[in-house]
């Protein structure tokens, strides 16, 4: 079950995606869209988070607690 979140009117779901880091490291990536991205995934809140929304422009983000 993807996790969705209403700012300022416009709803965005919480997408998850792995990059790979110069070093070759993969890091786990998570991202709120208002449309489907070219890449990623839906997905639920990780634990250990909660949503912020930015004043400016209004766009959520996680932020660990």
């Amino acid at each position: 079950m993807a996790f969705m979140y209403e700012s300022k009117g416009k709803k965005y779901t919480l997408y998850t995606r792995d990059v790979k880091l110069k070093g070759g490291k993969t890091q786990t990536i998570y991202f709120f869209s208002a449309r489907k991205p070219k890449s990623g995934r839906p997905t639920d809140k990780p634990d250990g988070y909660t949503v912020k929304v930015n004043k400016r422009t209004g766009l959520p983000f996680l932020k660990k607690k």
